[in-house]
């Protein structure tokens, strides 16, 4: 589970992240991001219905997307909040597979420190 301080949960920090953010595809999500200068990086999924109906299958793919960021949470740039969209074919995939797609895409956009 993220930290409290890394979470992203109020709808207008969403909006505002859809309104001006970044927008990168993935194979399996998308990423917008945002840069706000502040201290951490705050992170938001969304596993919308039409990934599943079902809402175990949802859950159960937002919980490995969760685990995958939190592996990588210290190497996350500070000042950005990002907002993972995911796709109908990560509900097929396993942790490894979803880790490597985040890692790759964080690299991509500059969000990695190394």
């Amino acid at each position: 589970m993220l930290p409290l301080k890394n979470r992203l949960k109020k709808k207008k920090d969403f909006e505002n992240i859809f309104a001006k953010g970044k927008t990168t595809k993935a194979r399996y999500f998308f990423l917008k991001t945002i840069e706000t200068g502040s201290l951490d990086s705050r992170i938001g999924f969304i596993v919308s219905k039409k990934v599943s109906k079902k809402a175990v299958e949802r859950n159960r793919t937002k919980r490995l997307f969760r685990e995958a960021v939190r592996l990588n949470i210290a190497r996350i740039k500070p000042g950005y909040d990002l907002v993972f969209i995911v796709l109908n074919l990560a509900k097929e995939k396993d942790l490894t597979e979803i880790k490597k797609e985040i890692e790759f895409i964080l690299g991509k956009n500059g969000l990695l420190i190394n």
